[in-house]
């Protein structure tokens, strides 16, 4: 999401007096680390249980393999990033191993990945707000609710970039307080019979039901390539990159494990699939309705910052790759404030029309449906980088280390193909409409763009 940025740090570190300066604000390994954590627990977080809990709490067992695949996933973007530092990560990687389609093909469905996951992240928002205005939990009114938002978060972001930072700044700090509190306090109120009850809602044999939802809780993985994309501000890439990126995953795993597991030996799993507000009802239960309502407040203010700097984020992507000739030229249109106002306006109207495509009974049902796409894209970025290290003799010819961890590209390449293959159907044709439509706009437009730059 940091691609905007690297260009610019390389290009001042190449100039005589200001190297120094430069380095001394790159980060280290422990701030690497916490920035692929960050990335990873986002507001999405808040409505994930209640999406899981239509599975069943058997969904631990789902933790388990998500948390290997992740960590397969991180080391072979560790190890490409300790023999090709890169900024932009796998983005990059597809490019240079696969060809300049395959490059431009990985930054679209990185940026649709983006702004699929903002909505998600709006839809998230909304559940907290009908905490205090019930009102939200009508689909319809829902959906204006989720619209009005992501165009007020639109327009905070053109009037001043710089204070959607300083709010998600406050909304980091705030928003783990509901996360944490029941993570921990949670396991004293914790219920192993009715956690057992949960254990399987649709009856189904568990060889078919695990793998279903490994896309949904994979939706917590996704950002474990953010020390990747951004090893140009990373002290040391070769070596911190992988520190960050596998210590984060860890990190993640443990947080997200903790949290949806005691949900589901709190609340009744039927109760928590039609929560639009998991937590905030998880402490209703065990501290009552003021707690609550704190809770609901917590997890709103996350929301709100996080969206409103993922949606600044995305519009840098979207900036990048016209910089860059991967996108059309109005996506790198600023004002005169740098702002890319055409993007922010575009992105937003999309966005809209997918929150009334994507209505559905239930914020949860909705938000399910919008993580599997953000999904489903991101892993393709995973396809591509297992699939570069497999073929690195083509790119990196000195690179012999890497032949040790071709079986290893191979498990993960197969995880990814098992996560995607067991997405909802018409989510998965949806998919690959958009997968296959970037071959037309490339041969149409594509080299245009490339030799615009």
């Amino acid at each position: 999401m940091v691609i905007q940025s690297c260009p610019t740090i390389v290009s001042q570190r190449k100039r005589g007096g200001k190297g120094a300066h430069i380095r001394n604000r790159k980060i280290g390994p422990v701030l690497a680390t916490a920035l692929v954590a960050s990335n990873m627990i986002g507001s999405g977080i808040f409505l994930l249980p209640a999406t899981l809990a239509a599975v069943g709490s058997i969904t631990v067992v789902g933790w388990a393999i998500g948390t290997v695949g992740a960590l397969l996933i991180a080391t072979i973007l560790a190890k490409l990033s300790q023999v090709a530092p890169q900024p932009g990560g796998p983005c990059v990687y597809a490019g240079e191993a696969l060809g300049p389609y395959f490059g431009f093909q990985a930054n679209a469905l990185y940026w649709l990945s983006c702004w699929i996951g903002n909505i998600a992240i709006a839809v998230a928002a909304m559940g907290y707000l009908a905490s205090f205005v019930p009102a939200l939990t009508q689909p319809l009114a829902g959906a204006f609710a989720t619209a009005g938002f992501i165009w007020l978060l639109t327009a905070v972001n053109i009037l001043g970039p710089r204070l959607v930072c300083q709010v998600e700044s406050l909304a980091i700090v705030i928003g783990l307080v509901p996360i944490l509190l029941v993570a921990t306090g949670g396991w004293w109120y914790f219920d192993g019979k009715l956690f057992a009850d949960s254990w399987n809602v649709q009856h189904e044999p568990a060889i078919q039901v695990i793998p279903q939802s490994l896309v949904l809780l994979f939706w917590a993985f996704t950002g474990l390539e953010s020390a990747s994309i951004a090893s140009a501000v990373v002290e040391n890439p070769r070596r911190n990159v992988a520190i960050a990126t596998v210590g984060g995953v860890l990190i993640a795993a443990l947080v997200y494990i903790s949290s949806c597991t005691v949900l589901m030996g709190l609340i009744p799993a039927a109760d928590l699939a039609r929560s639009s507000a998991p937590f905030a009802d998880a402490v209703r239960v065990v501290l009552g309705p003021v707690a609550a309502a704190f809770i609901a407040l917590a997890a709103l203010t996350k929301a709100t910052g996080t969206l409103g700097g993922w949606i600044l984020l995305t519009a840098q992507t979207g900036k990048a790759g016209a910089d860059h000739g991967l996108f059309p030229g109005l996506f790198g249109r600023v004002d005169r404030h740098g702002v890319p106002v055409t993007s922010l306006l575009l992105m937003a109207a999309m966005m809209s029309i997918v929150v009334f495509a994507t209505v559905s009974p239930t914020l949860g049902e909705q938000f399910g449906e919008l993580i599997e796409v953000s999904v489903i894209f991101c892993m393709m970025l995973y396809v591509y980088a297992c699939i570069a290290l497999l073929l690195y003799p083509r790119w990196i010819a000195s690179a012999s280390s890497l032949a040790r961890y071709r079986p290893m590209a191979a498990l993960a390449l197969l995880f990814c193909g098992v996560v995607i293959g067991y997405a909802e159907p018409k989510l998965l044709l949806l998919s690959a409409v958009m997968l296959l439509l970037t071959l037309p706009v490339y041969l149409l437009f594509g080299r245009l763009w490339i030799r615009s730059v």
